[in-house]
């Protein structure tokens, strides 16, 4: 294969993209050598340079597109390519769909040594656009630069998301396309506001400035919550800029705000304050017997599936496939807000559910009430602690167990009660099918994984969940 060397850089003409791999990257084979390059699509023809080589593969990037593959399609997104949030966003949606599924049997065969022959086919989104409920903002000094443009002393920063692999710069986002309309127009209009005012935006860096963050939330009932962080308490800067955001967008009916000073941007431990309306947005979905509506309340710190319409699809897939007749006890393990767990309680006798979020649990206690259901029980603490025998013993040995973990996956305590208790199913829900295998194959002594179900909750992106339903081998 013809190249060209410089000191520091390969450059290879005409190489086709042959795969898609980890991190949303493609893959090109080079003499026998793995590359990982982003934003370029398998079928693409690419003039090639190699920035890093490592061991056992090179990083790269496409100087060149001498022929599209057949599977690209145009970006929806003006800032494509330099945001890293959507990285397949120019690749036809059907073939995401199949490599996500390949990623999920991949997974599963190689780190688990799983049968993925019952795998289903994924359950893609209905929307492909528009189809997130949140998105969080920040606010930095530090602007990221197109090639070549040269920094503005002047220039007093930037609203967006973080830049890839640059924890202190933030691209400015014009147009996101994840989330519906009034997203970008808050978004925009406030950073607008602040620069005609002079509100300093924060230095990540350094610690300096005032405006941190913009949270955007979105429910199907309509109702939109803004909350605006701060690094300081300063009511001469932020009353106003509370006031032109209500004035400007009436619609918003959850107006929040929160005063964070520590050095990092995590506000679960800050207090929130209510600026105008409610303190909380609803959500609704579709009751799986479908009479009627459950109805969450989210709070600005509540976890909630982010695509709303395929939580839907994901829980009515975990429902039927629980097997359950109405007499059953199911435990729900990292329960969240407790969303699965009433779900399913119209078709079992009780559900009990473990989180270590203590607010999660308040939300869930709480919705479980709105919702009139009477036969869920929440715990909150830490899974591996919580989850014992005597904690069984004391709520009742269950017939099936749900569990849908962090991307860790479970804690080996967690999976060696699991094969101790022997509950007659289990049906595990992962957001990482590599954890997910190392778990089911711990499993493995007990069950059989019966059944496979990937489900795209994020189009655009190389995620995706994917259920897993097991039964207690028969002795």
């Amino acid at each position: 294969m013809k190249m060209s060397r410089t000191k520091h850089e390969i450059i290879i003409p005409d190489v086709e993209v042959c795969d898609a791999g980890a991190e949303g990257k493609a893959i090109v084979r080079v003499d026998g050598m793995v590359v990982f390059v982003p934003f370029v699509v398998p079928g693409d023809v690419i003039d090639l340079k190699i920035f890093k080589k490592k061991k056992n593969y090179a990083e790269g990037v496409a100087i060149a597109i001498k022929k599209p593959s057949p599977f690209r399609v145009p970006e929806a997104c003006p800032h494509f390519g330099v945001c890293g949030g959507c990285k397949w966003q120019t690749m036809d949606y059907g073939e995401q769909l199949k490599y996500k599924q390949k990623q999920v049997r991949d997974n599963l065969e190689r780190l688990g040594h799983i049968d993925t022959s019952s795998m289903q086919p994924i359950c893609g989104s209905d929307n492909i656009y528009n189809y997130r409920n949140k998105l969080e903002f920040t606010f930095s000094t530090k602007r990221w630069l197109a090639t070549g443009e040269l920094r503005d002393d002047n220039d007093p920063g930037a609203l967006g998301f973080h830049a890839p692999t640059v924890f202190d710069k933030v691209i400015p986002i014009e147009h996101c396309a994840l989330q519906q309309e009034p997203s970008n127009s808050i978004r925009n209009s406030v950073r607008q506001y602040a620069i005609e005012n002079g509100l300093p935006f924060y230095d990540i860096r350094n610690h300096t400035g005032y405006l941190r963050n913009l949270v955007i939330r979105n429910s199907s009932t309509g109702e939109i919550m803004v909350i605006v962080i701060v690094a300081e308490d300063r009511p001469e800067w932020l009353n106003p800029l509370m006031d032109f955001i209500a004035e400007q967008f009436p619609e918003i009916t959850s107006l929040l705000y929160i005063i964070n000073s520590k050095m990092n941007d995590s506000y679960g431990d800050l207090d929130v304050h209510t600026y105008r309306g409610k303190g909380f947005i609803v959500e609704r979905m579709p009751r799986y017997d479908n009479d009627g509506f459950l109805q969450f309340k989210i709070n600005p710190k509540s976890f909630y599936q982010t695509n709303s319409a395929q939580a839907f699809k994901l829980y009515s897939f975990v429902a039927r496939n629980a097997d359950l007749h109405g007499d059953e006890t199911v435990y729900d393990l990292y329960t969240g807000t407790g969303t699965i767990a009433q779900f399913v309680a119209s078709q079992c006798r009780k559900v009990v559910g473990i989180e270590y979020v203590e607010e999660a649990i308040a939300d869930a206690r709480e919705n479980a009430k709105i919702n009139s259901i009477d036969n869920c029980t929440f715990y909150a603490g830490d899974m591996s602690k919580v989850f014992t025998d005597s904690f069984v013993a004391a709520n009742g040995r269950p017939d099936v167990i749900i569990t849908d973990p962090p991307r860790a996956g479970m804690h080996e305590k967690v999976v060696q009660e699991l094969l101790d208790i022997e509950a007659r199913r289990i049906v595990y829900v992962s957001c990482n099918p590599a954890t997910q295998a190392r778990d089911l194959e711990m499993l493995s002594s007990k069950y059989s994984t019966i059944l496979i179900q990937p489900v795209d909750m994020f189009p655009h992106t190389q995620h995706v969940e994917n259920i897993a339903v097991l039964t207690l081998n028969k002795v």
